[in-house]
């Protein structure tokens, strides 16, 4: 049994891989601290506690000192009113806030705008299989077959290298275990790596961060669960996904 959230697409677009930032506010990152706060002195010199929309540890994209960019929400249900949603990494801004990749696959697959997807004209979001595990999004293409993708966020490169995880992640093998069971039902299960920066040139697992991880992705791949990995263009005008990229597994 299924059950997601519809999204659909406006039609043509004029850049329909982009999305744009809200109105940014910029400062420098102060420290960031349990997992989802960040302290950023803004260039009005005022210091504010922002919303860190990211869970893992960030590696190499919360230097103190480097500026960073936030977005106001005025809402009487939030208790931060900021959110951080950009820094920048001496060389490239690196886009911090987790629900972007998301945002960006979603919106290119229903634009046929993925290669790998380009039977996918129908998409839905936070699609549940079964009774406990969640999935990024279903596309279903025009025979009625349905394509299920788990999204990640990266934001950790080194040497050019994009990795993931960044932290140990239980939650992202299970994700890796039900996107096999899926393949060896007859479905076509991808794993898709968004990597919010620009300064990548392949992408592999972080062995040395999480090697469980590393080996759960290696046999999914050989279960026959699909994997692809796209870098992103950024400025401080908006967000689009960019070219795949080399994998070594």
């Amino acid at each position: 049994m299924l059950s997601s959230k519809n999204v659909s697409s406006d039609g043509p677009l004029s850049d329909p891989l982009r999305i744009a930032w809200p109105p940014l506010i910029p400062g420098r990152l102060i420290r960031r601290y349990q997992r989802f706060l960040a302290d950023v002195c803004l260039n009005t010199g005022e210091t504010v506690t922002a919303h860190c929309p990211n869970s893992g540890r960030m590696i190499g994209c919360a230097e103190p000192g480097r500026p960073v960019y936030l977005s106001f929400h005025d809402s009487p249900k939030r208790r931060l009113k900021y959110t951080w949603e950009l820094i920048d990494m001496r060389g490239t801004l690196v886009g911090v806030n987790t629900l972007v990749p998301n945002r960006l696959v979603a919106l290119a697959a229903a634009n046929g705008l993925i290669p790998e997807f380009q039977g996918g004209v129908t998409v839905r979001t936070e699609v549940v299989v079964g009774s406990h595990t969640r999935l990024d999004l279903c596309l279903t293409d025009t025979r009625g077959r349905n394509i299920f993708v788990e999204v990640k966020n990266c934001t950790l490169v080194e040497d050019g290298r994009a990795l993931f995880p960044d932290a140990v992640t239980a939650r992202g093998r299970k994700h890796l275990e039900v996107l096999g069971e899926l393949r060896r039902a007859g479905h076509r299960a991808v794993i898709f790596f968004v990597v919010q920066r620009m300064d990548a040139e392949w992408f592999s697992p972080a062995d040395h961060i999480d090697p469980d991880y590393g080996q759960a992705l290696r046999q999914a791949h050989d279960q026959g669960v699909e994997m692809l990995a796209y870098d992103a263009t950024l400025d401080l005008g908006g967000i689009a996904l960019n070219r795949g990229l080399p994998l070594a597994l």
